[in-house]
């Protein structure tokens, strides 16, 4: 994987709580990797569905991407899958570099 800065604008009203949606998705990376290990699929498949539903909002349409893949993975019982959007999101979570105007 890449090691270059991902630049993501961030709109002047969510620069108090984007952060903190971003320290949420780190700890969901932990629980995850859990899940995983627990064969929780189904907590997996949840987890995803929110991610997809929520990454778009705070302006992060890549995160809503993987969340629904996240989320198919879950459901199809696919531990090769969720272990690769999981380590997609981690690294993501790296390289994420907020742009304010």
């Amino acid at each position: 994987m890449s090691s270059e800065p991902i630049p993501v604008r961030v709109e002047p009203e969510l620069e108090d709580i984007v952060p903190i949606f971003l320290e949420r998705r780190r700890q969901e990376v932990t629980r995850l990797r859990e899940q995983l290990d627990q064969n929780d699929y189904e907590a997996i498949a949840l987890a995803g569905h929110s991610m997809k539903g929520t990454g778009g909002g705070y302006g992060f349409a890549a995160i809503s991407e993987m969340g629904a893949r996240l989320e198919r993975a879950g459901k199809d019982r696919d531990d090769a899958a969720v272990a690769s959007v999981v380590a997609e999101l981690a690294d993501y979570l790296e390289r994420v570099e907020l742009v304010y105007d």
